[in-house]
């Protein structure tokens, strides 16, 4: 029988750095490295893109230097964006700066490119309709190539699309500090929504989705995906301990 009070210890598997935390502490975003930083969802990432390149789960600090491995990730982590180029030919893309990577309207010169594409918590901002990004996603990889994902979501029956008509559209922020998106639909039919969400503070990254599990799925199938695996399981060893089985981390191949 496990309790919250128990002492897990484990090696950061981004940094290497030695830890131990209470059981309880563990969460998806939090269980942090008491050096990098690094959360539960950081070390999975590290973990699954380690399982599916190398055959093995090593630690950052251990992935062989492998330049013939081509990569790209979508607004990366830098805590493991950074030693992940010194490793592999690997480089983090942005939305609103260089280098620039737009899922939703990728260039066609990138497709085919890339051996991995990593994209965590990435595909719950983009603007609808979402199937056109996991379309670009599979497009950038090569033939066998994986794309290790993230995204919250939950147990609902369908994915709840925030502003599913959204065509030509702006944040504002109000004079009492609110924030509120206004929308024109294709049809010219003008929309007002407010109590918007934000991850990473307000008018930061405008939340569009919340997947559900299932339509998550079907999204990787309907872009021709194959071999779409959840990886669940706890791995103590690097201070992956699941508190529930939403928003785990998967894989991808093309």
């Amino acid at each position: 029988m496990t309790t919250d009070t128990e002492r897990i210890g484990f090696r950061c598997n981004i940094c290497g750095a030695s830890n131990e935390l209470a059981r309880g502490t563990f969460d998806r975003e939090a269980g942090w490295c008491r050096r990098c930083g690094s959360t539960v969802r950081w070390r999975s990432i590290v973990h699954v893109l380690s399982l599916e390149l190398f055959g093995q789960s090593l630690a950052l600090p251990d992935f062989p230097h492998r330049p013939d491995v081509v990569g790209i990730g979508l607004s990366d982590w830098e805590g493991y964006a950074v030693p992940l180029a010194a490793k592999l030919a690997y480089t983090n893309t942005y939305f609103h700066r260089s280098p620039r990577l737009d899922i939703a309207a990728v260039e066609p010169e990138l497709a085919g490119r890339f051996d991995f594409v990593i994209a965590s918590d990435v595909f719950e901002h983009v603007p609808p309709p979402v199937a056109t990004s996991f379309r670009n996603l599979r497009t950038l990889l090569r033939p066998g190539g994986v794309a290790v994902f993230s995204s919250p979501y939950d147990d609902r029956n369908s994915t709840a699309e925030h502003f599913p008509n959204l065509h030509r559209y702006e944040l504002r922020q109000e004079d009492d500090g609110a924030w509120e998106l206004r929308n024109t639909t294709a049809s010219g039919e003008e929309e007002v929504f407010r109590d918007l969400v934000f991850h990473g503070g307000p008018g930061e990254t405008l939340e569009m989705r919340v997947f559900s599990r299932s339509a998550l799925l079907d999204e990787f199938t309907s872009a021709e995906f194959e071999h779409v695996e959840i990886h669940a399981d706890d791995v103590p060893r690097w201070g992956i301990v699941w508190t529930n089985d939403r928003s785990l981390p998967l894989a991808a191949r093309r």
